[in-house]
């Protein structure tokens, strides 16, 4: 006879199958499992009863047992594992909150130990994610705790060959010198991202194209801040052109946005308006609240250019016409496209904070006054032979000297044909060359002083 342990067993639905089970049978079986699942209720209910008698329990009640009982796990390990590094984990962030600054530090240099071989290589870079976040978070009240805090972490990393996570924390440690204005501590480190991407002969690594994109944007950022526009052209340029990368939206709106504030800085408004349109999409994609502020340089870069089209027009943008934030934009454009001067100044004094509060924007808000005064003044004289300035001021609603200054602007640019007669304030239509030739001389003597 074969022996029974060597028979090919069969599985459990082939078994009831074969010969189905009695109702008393399932009864029985019914019973076992809700009490089983009874028990589990319970255990857990318990657990949850416990748990302040742990020491991540004892984190807000009593810090120093917390502190104590995290130290006692990591003494039971024989090796170094797991637990003991969830253990020095909590402590850092308990020794953060408490101020011991020393304490913390000694605790993360031997939390830092575990990453090589103790825990996964993923599991080790969402910790140190975590606890970079939490100590960047009071980054300019702690300057030299961040420097050392950031310092070790790098050294660590390049020890373990971590590669990855030693790109990601030198780009976290770039955005915080970014905001705290430290352009050359930033510097340094952007040279030692870039050569991280680079191949022997120091020419850019394609293969690498989504991180050299990472290192672009917070560069293109710094160079717009410090208004180095000829860098900025030239990184810009660099950015777009990389075809391999597969970049994060949130990458490519940065990069767009900084482009789009050179072109206006250049007075170029179209190739302005293009570039914060593809930021708004990324933006959008991404679900970055930077999407309102580049909509609002749409419109702004729309009106710039003298277009005609409505940006809210367009399906993307559509569904933000009625956004808080961009209601006064919104507003605004319509009052632009009407030539409705004292409908446009009107919203600009009542939406300060949407509008007049962004530097940007109010930076070119005189080019824009200067474009719809443009518009009115040129709709104004069509009718008339010979206009009246103090009328046109009246009209304008600006002091006489400032039309004056567009009207010869006009002229200069032959958008106006006439010449201006400053004893009996009168501007004279139709004389186009005695008014041309007058003011050409009058150019050339202001180019020549």
């Amino acid at each position: 006879f074969a022996n029974p342990s060597s028979r090919p067993r069969r599985s459990i639905a082939a078994r009831v199958a074969s010969s189905p089970p009695s109702w008393a049978q399932m009864r029985t079986w019914k019973t076992t499992v809700s009490s089983i699942r009874t028990t589990s209720r319970r255990s857990k209910t318990s657990t949850s009863r416990t748990s302040t008698t742990t020491p991540k329990g004892m984190v807000e009640t009593d810090p120093e047992g917390a502190l104590a009982g995290f130290d006692a796990v990591v003494r039971m390990e024989p090796e170094k594992a797991e637990w003991g590094f969830k253990a020095l984990k909590q402590t850092v962030k308990l020794y953060y909150k408490l101020g011991k600054y020393k304490e913390m530090m000694d605790a993360y240099r031997e939390m830092l130990t575990y990453i090589k071989s103790a825990v996964t290589r993923n599991y080790s870079e969402k910790c140190i994610n975590n606890i970079m976040d939490f100590v960047s978070g009071s980054a300019s009240q702690h300057f030299n705790l961040l420097q050392e805090f950031y310092q070790t972490t790098l050294k660590a990393l390049e020890e373990a060959k971590n590669e990855r996570l030693w790109f990601k924390t030198n780009l976290k440690l770039c955005k915080i010198w970014f905001d705290m204005g430290e352009y050359g501590r930033m510097s340094k480190i952007l040279k030692e991202l870039h050569k991280s991407c680079q191949k022997e002969d120091g020419s850019d690594d394609q293969k690498k194209g989504t991180q050299l994109l990472e290192v672009y944007a917070i560069e293109i950022q710094m160079y717009t801040e410090t208004k180095n526009n000829k860098k900025l052209k030239e990184l810009y340029q660099r950015a777009l052109s990389i075809k391999s990368a597969i970049p994060h939206p949130r990458i490519m709106g940065i990069i767009r946005e900084c482009g789009g504030k050179m072109h206006m800085a250049e007075r170029q408004w179209a190739d302005a308006a293009t570039d914060f349109f593809e930021a708004f999409k990324n933006y959008d994609e991404a679900g970055n609240p930077r999407r309102i502020q580049c909509l609002k340089y749409l419109v702004l870069a729309n009106m710039l250019m003298e277009s005609e089209v409505n940006p809210f027009d367009g399906q993307e943008a559509k569904p933000y016409k009625n956004d808080p934030e961009i209601l006064a934009m919104t507003n605004l454009i319509a009052a632009y496209q009407k030539n409705d001067i004292m409908e446009f100044e009107k919203i600009l004094k009542s939406n300060r904070r949407t509008i007049m509060d962004d530097p940007f924007i109010r930076n070119y808000i005189e080019d824009l006054l200067k474009n719809i005064r443009t518009q009115v003044l040129l709709k104004l004289i069509k009718p008339y032979t010979r206009i009246r300035i103090p009328f046109i001021s009246q009209e304008l609603n600006v002091p006489e000297k400032d039309v004056e200054q567009l009207l010869v602007s006009l002229i200069l640019d032959n958008r106006v044909q006439g010449h201006i007669d400053q004893v009996n304030k009168l501007l004279e239509c139709g004389d186009r060359s005695k008014g041309m030739r007058k003011y050409q001389a009058i150019d050339k003597w202001n180019t020549q002083l």
